[in-house]
């Protein structure tokens, strides 16, 4: 008899335990700095949780004063997330991921980001370059009218040009007669970016420029090509990131333009609309 009761005891609490476990909603957010603030901030505009006072855009999941629903933060590499979907309730996800798996944050998802926010992706070369004609002629390349038109045409609303005064393509100060035949080097992820830099590409190829694409997959690797000198310039990151890339690292990274707003997204998982996160769509 004791032995029943055991076995039965032991049954309810594997069943009450997993009856708690399904009332808690797991979230898959990017654990890098600005990324999971800037996930957590996408939470708190659509009422799901209230931050801290005064935590910003590097707030943390230890930033969460209270949450209408219990929820558990999987903190996972950004490149990560569209990977990890699958095994948790939602997941929010940087557009490029996101782009690159297939997802088109303003059809698939089902929270986005208002495209008016600091998170303007930039592009940026080490201090002490941001003056040189190879960088105007890059800055002035990525935001002509050109790239404004095929960010907009091309992406429908997942990314954004932020360009407020588009260029003909060219830099009047610059000698591009003395840049003929000159390589630079970009580092970029995927999409858009690689695909933004190649129209900036043909407009300084008309001028003798050869625009090297350097294809890279994660949020490191970008800013320490630029930093060690081993790449000119990168496009990949939003100004928040690069800001604490600078502060904790001791970098040297200087904007030379903002290029675009990718607004990131939560999308479903294990669960097809809000109603575990208690809002309404």
């Amino acid at each position: 008899m004791k032995k029943l009761f055991a076995i039965v005891l032991s049954l309810v609490l594997t069943l009450s335990l997993a009856s708690a476990l399904a009332d808690t909603v797991t979230i898959a957010v990017p654990n890098d700095p600005t990324n999971e603030g800037r996930a957590l901030l996408l939470l708190q505009s659509a009422g799901v949780l209230v931050l801290k006072e005064g935590a910003g855009l590097e707030a943390t999941k230890g930033d969460i004063e209270s949450s209408i629903v219990d929820i558990e933060l999987y903190e996972v590499a950004a490149d990560n997330a569209p990977n990890v979907l699958a095994d948790v309730d939602y997941a929010i996800i940087n557009n490029n991921y996101a782009l690159d798996a297939g997802l088109n944050p303003v059809n698939d998802s089902l929270l986005i980001e208002d495209a008016e926010s600091p998170y303007v992706n930039v592009v940026s070369v080490k201090e002490g370059n941001e003056e040189t004609d190879a960088a105007k002629a890059l800055a002035a390349a990525l935001t002509s009218q050109q790239v404004v038109d095929f960010i907009n045409n091309t992406y429908g609303g997942s990314a954004v040009a932020t360009v407020a005064e588009p260029t003909d393509g060219y830099d009047a100060s610059v000698d591009y007669d003395a840049l003929n035949g000159a390589t630079i080097t970009v580092a970029a992820t995927p999409v858009p970016h690689v695909e933004v830099l190649k129209i900036a590409a043909e407009l300084l190829a008309a001028k003798g420029i050869t625009l090297d694409i350097i294809t890279v997959t994660d949020y490191v690797t970008p800013n320490e090509f630029v930093e060690s000198g081993e790449v000119f310039a990168n496009y990949f990151a939003h100004q928040p990131y690069q800001d604490n890339f600078n502060a904790n690292n001791g970098g040297h990274l200087v904007t030379i333009a903002g290029i675009h707003v990718e607004p990131m997204a939560l999308y479903g998982g294990q669960q097809s609309d809000l109603a575990a996160l208690g809002i309404a769509e």
